[in-house]
């Protein structure tokens, strides 16, 4: 694959890139916010669904267990993990599936922990169905980001936590949880009867001397506790298909999360979002080991070019993901001028830190889903602004 060819994504009715002016207030700006990737996607899935369009019929989609089979396979191969096809249900989008699960596992009023800084749908899922949003907040250390242990058991024992929403791999600060890591927050949730949902959109997007470890992944006696949420989406690029998979172990928390689903009519997928998903899985593999390459360059790229000319801005490389975290704290000291530096200043449209939480202040996160050349421009705009 030409990771470096420029795709003009403008005028295509995309969020990235024609949604600049709603967003940012101008649309003369640079892109490398909103995380999905500009590259085009794996041909094998191209080519699928073009042979599904010729079919020409597009009448309601069975999600039938061969659909399944090559995700089953998947993460059997790549993450020693096995999934039996009864824990698998559907849902448009993992932000959809952990809001289902709030609504599955809470009622108003009862409180949810999420760690931050993280993901701002996080926060909008809770505060948006009226529960109360508790907040364990993640330990920094020049840039590496560690679990309270303490706080997380203390905020659960003194608020009647009822469900704690984890990120693994972490969206924004790249951590991917050790299984000593999860192993330990479960213990805690075990011991105070706390569900935990899992979203790990990004447990394909691992970069070297890493391994991903889903909390599915744990003993046996925490299956009663946990829910698992993935897609293809950000993997192989196809997030406008939405299409992702909700994994339940336990049949009587499958049963009632399956309910509210139904209630809300929301668990049918497309048809092209399946074929998607039987392609992706199937024959998308050396599509992704060739990006994968390619972000990693990217990244190193990128730090390299920070330490050598912006040295008063920090970047630790990433365990997983695409998304860079840039610490500016040591030049701003608000989040709104550092911001408004950005947009109007440098040209550029990257994620405001403070909307992954009160700690994310003084950060911003940029997508390196690009080629190197729109990398290079964005960086070389921040430098000779400041």
């Amino acid at each position: 694959m030409n990771f470096d060819a420029l795709i003009d994504r403008r005028n295509t009715d995309c969020i990235k890139w024609d949604g600049l002016k709603e967003a940012y207030g101008r649309d003369d700006i640079l892109p490398l916010w909103i995380a999905d990737m500009d590259f085009v996607s794996s041909p094998k899935i191209i080519e699928a669904m073009i042979g599904r369009a010729n079919h020409g019929v597009f009448g309601y989609p069975l999600a039938s267990a061969k659909i399944f089979e090559p995700f089953i396979e998947w993460n059997k191969r790549r993450n020693n993990l096995n999934i039996d096809q009864e824990w698998i249900l559907t849902c448009p989008g993992v932000v959809t599936a952990f809001t289902l699960g709030i609504h599955a596992y809470t009622k108003e009023g009862d409180k949810v922990m999420i760690q931050t800084p993280v993901y701002p749908p996080f926060h909008s899922s809770v505060k948006n169905n009226n529960r109360i949003m508790i907040e364990n907040e993640l330990i920094e250390k020049e840039g590496y980001y560690t679990i309270d242990f303490e706080d997380f058991e203390k905020k659960i024992r003194e608020n009647n936590i009822k469900l704690f929403i984890l990120c693994n791999p972490h969206n924004p600060v790249g951590r991917v949880w050790r299984k000593e890591e999860l192993e330990k927050m479960a213990e805690i949730c075990l011991k105070y009867d706390v569900k935990i949902f899992s979203d790990e959109i990004h447990s394909d997007l691992i970069l070297k001397g890493y391994k991903f470890n889903s909390i599915l992944s744990l003993d046996e006696k925490y299956k009663k506790i946990i829910i698992a949420a993935t897609a293809p989406s950000k993997t192989f690029n196809i997030a406008g298909l939405t299409s992702s998979m909700v994994l339940i172990p336990d049949e009587d928390m499958r049963e009632v999360y399956s309910k509210v689903s139904q209630s809300l009519s929301i668990g049918l997928l497309n048809i092209f979002g399946l074929t998607a998903i039987e392609a992706a899985y199937k024959h998308g593999e050396e599509w992704l080991e060739e990006v994968m390459s390619y972000i990693e360059d990217n990244f190193d790229y990128m730090i390299s070019f920070i330490k050598e000319n912006m040295p008063n801005v920090k970047c630790r490389k990433p365990e997983a993901t695409y998304l860079g975290w840039l610490d500016f704290r040591k030049i701003f000291t608000k989040q709104d001028e550092l911001d408004d530096f950005l947009i109007n200043r440098a040209k550029v449209a990257l994620n405001s830190g403070i909307t992954f939480g009160k700690k994310g202040e003084g950060f911003v996160r940029i997508n390196l889903g690009c080629p190197r050349t729109i990398l290079e421009e964005a960086l070389k705009r921040i430098k000779n602004a400041l």
